[in-house]
């Protein structure tokens, strides 16, 4: 059976959500439906037309969008007309009003007129409360719809047609709130191009991007934002990569390198070739794995929707003993017990709290996503939140991951140049991993080997290269090479046990009994580590610890500089995972930082996996619960500033939502709680707890 994806507009509440999706569900030719209430689609499996799935939403109003078709239409109506029963009402509750100034509150037309605003503004609200009394489906239509009813058996005309009117205005904010919410990563649908120029046929063509292939050339012009993902041919400039990564400042970009759908091209001319389909793009992942992270259900959401189950039934049972209680045990007037009854329905309308985490929740994996971090779903922004301890990875994580030459000394200065040629050109015949950090240096330091001609080139089993250069033998290789020679230059030997101790490869260079010079070469450690532990550590963090497969001198040396906690080396993966839980068992909840590909075992054990340099990376995307898209550790206080402020607001919400509840049953002693106190109680609290979620959109 085929499975589709529709876009829903005008979703406004989780309550109505279920009740859409079993709607759809109930779809003759449906097998299946499900809701994302936060980012407001359905996927649905079956046959059925837009129409049909638009009549299971009509209690809402709901419009849906195919989202395979390429363009979707914004036809913009105005509020008047998309809201000309809420208007309508409003007219008459203003007439009705005039006639009661005239001729009294019991006059046949001031009746007729509130009457009148009741039904027109509350029609399909009363509909969809009736059904849901026969389905015994405790929803807020079904509360609203018995406290409007019983104020107009009572003869409270006047506030019946206001909580009418309230109620729809609540229901209207609470729609733009949640749409703003998920406009946020919508937005980020608007950031790649819809065409590409494109060669074809050895012509220049402006092709949709649905209909560009792998392996065809796009032509970026500077200032031209790239519509593929792709890999450069022709052509350098610096690219503006913020939209994917977080970056803020412009990366070079040359031949061979990755760019990605949604960048800017800044300076020159570049001819890239496509290597993903648009609908396997790095923003096409990015934007659905966050969409199906505001779909993943938080624990304080699950604990919320939990509570509202029993807390609208109990409403309604309170509400009852209210009405009945008071008249029948003591004596009360019926009438002014069943209205304060009714104000309490309307009060007791769990809106408000159920809201109150989801437009958190999408608010702040939106933010994350704008600002190069990737978060799986809210359980894992929540994880995050009560880290007590943080593992990395060094390789790539801490350290560049590259090897870079740090010192270089020879015992003849003028030297210096000609030996580091001499390096380089027995390195170029090597296979070792530090020979690329030597060749780099050369091409640094704008230095050539095509000049050095090599004869007799072998390598020394564990221990290093040899070759003859005009007629003379040269050495490069460890001090196992040099043992004599080393063990006479004291002054020599006391700077290569030095550049040891700091965690430095030293390769010594010379003939077959003269140490001519030594060369170090190191993984260099980011700017940014030292910085991020740091603020990690004020931060509240109580443990950092430092995991390699590194020898255990390299270890001490790079753990000691960024200022971990504790620093363990020689690590095999199994060693990692151990460690990993043994952090668990010492401090509950624990992050591993990591690649995601050779620490996977390390980063799935970890409460939360944290993996660096998502972009472009599947593998990262795939098996972290968080990727920071761009190669920056800064990333990661922002994000646990970010998780602590999203539970922080998520309580407040709570606790705002419950205590104003509560502030209006208490003024049920003393017969203070009427019908429009409660239903502006109700709104209020909504309102209140969506912009408090809403500011989580704006933390740096």
């Amino acid at each position: 059976m085929k499975t589709k994806e529709y876009r829903i507009e005008g979703l406004s509440c989780p309550n109505c959500s279920k009740k859409f999706e079993k709607n759809v569900a109930n779809i003759a030719g449906i097998s299946e439906a499900s809701v994302n209430f936060a980012v407001g689609k359905i996927t649905v499996t079956g046959k059925a037309s837009i129409e049909e799935i638009e009549a299971a939403g009509a209690f809402e109003n709901l419009k849906i969008i195919d989202e395979s078709q390429r363009e979707v239409s914004h036809e913009k109506t105005s509020k008047v007309k998309e809201n000309w029963t809420l208007t309508l009402a409003l007219m008459f509750i203003v007439g009705a009003l005039i006639s009661q100034s005239i001729n009294g509150e019991q006059a046949y037309l001031t009746i007729g007129l509130f009457l009148s605003a009741i039904v027109i503004g509350g029609f399909s609200l009363f509909i969809e409360g009736i059904k849901d009394l026969f389905k015994l489906n405790f929803s807020m239509q079904l509360l609203m719809t018995i406290a409007i009813i019983g104020a107009s058996t009572i003869g409270q005309w006047a506030e019946g047609s206001v909580v009418v009117i309230l109620f729809a205005i609540s229901e209207a904010l609470e729609k733009f709130s949640m749409d703003k919410a998920r406009q946020s990563i919508r937005s980020l649908m608007d950031i790649a191009p819809k065409e590409a120029l494109v060669v074809r046929d050895g012509k220049e063509v402006s092709i949709h991007v649905e209909d560009i292939l792998v392996g065809d050339i796009m032509l970026i012009k500077p200032g031209q934002k790239i519509a593929m993902d792709g890999v450069i041919v022709k052509g350098h400039s610096s690219v503006n990569q913020g939209a994917i990564t977080g970056e803020s400042v412009p990366v070079e970009k040359n031949v061979a390198d990755d760019v990605f759908a949604g960048t800017l091209n800044e300076e020159g001319m570049l001819e890239v070739k496509v290597t993903k389909l648009v609908k396997d793009s790095t923003i096409s992942k990015i934007i659905h794995l966050v969409e199906e992270a505001q779909g993943e259900r938080a624990p304080a959401q699950a604990f919320v929707d939990k509570f509202a189950k029993y807390y609208t039934p109990a409403i309604m049972l309170i509400s009852f003993l209210v009405v009945v209680i008071p008249p029948t045990l003591f004596n009360g007037d019926w009438n002014t017990w069943l209205y304060q009854g009714l104000s309490l329905l309307v009060v007791g309308c769990p809106c408000s709290l159920v809201i109150s985490t989801p437009v958190s929740i999408v608010s702040a994996i939106s933010n994350a996503a704008k600002n190069g971090v990737l978060i799986k779903g809210g359980i894992y922004l929540e994880e995050v939140g009560g880290l007590q301890a943080i593992a990395f990875d060094k390789t790539g994580t801490l350290t560049k991951g590259e090897p870079v030459v740090t010192d270089y000394i020879v015992v003849e200065d003028a030297k210096k140049d000609h030996y580091f040629e001499m390096i380089a050109a027995l390195e170029s015949y090597s296979g070792h991993p530090l020979a690329s950090a030597i060749m780099k240096e050369l091409k640094q330091k704008k230095l050539s080997v095509d000049h050095v001609k090599i004869e007799d080139f072998s390598s020394i089993t564990g221990k290093g290269i040899k070759g003859k250069i005009e007629g003379v033998t040269y050495y490069v290789g460890s001090a196992k090479l040099f043992e004599v020679s080393l063990n006479q230059a004291t002054d020599l030997k006391t700077t290569y046990e030095k550049l040891q101790a700091q965690g430095k490869t030293v390769m010594i260079f010379g003939e077959e009994n003269q140490i001519l010079g030594m060369i170090a070469v190191a993984d260099e450690v980011r700017v940014t580590s030292q910085q991020v532990i740091k603020e990690l550590h004020e931060a509240g963090i109580k443990h950092t610890i430092m995991l390699t497969g590194d020898n255990e001198t390299t270890a001490q040396a790079i753990g000691q500089e960024v200022g971990v906690t504790e620093i363990k080396g020689d690590l095999m993966p199994q060693d990692k995972l151990d460690y990993i839980k043994s952090l668990k068992n010492s401090y509950q909840k624990v992050a591993m930082v990591g690649d995601g590909v050779n620490d996977a075992p390390a980063l799935a054990a970890a409460s939360v996996g944290i993996a660096m340099g998502g972009a472009g990376t599947d593998t990262a995307l795939e098996t972290a619960d968080v990727a920071l898209m761009g190669d920056d550790l800064e990333k990661l206080p922002f994000l646990i500033r970010l998780s602590r402020k999203t539970l922080g607001v998520i309580k407040q919400n709570i606790t705002l939502s419950l205590a104003i509840k509560l502030i209006a049953l208490l003024l049920i002693i003393p017969g203070w709680l009427t019908l429009w106190l409660a239903i502006v109680a109700d709104m209020g609290a909504t309102i209140l707890v969506t912009l408090n979620g809403l500011r989580l959109m704006k933390i740096k």
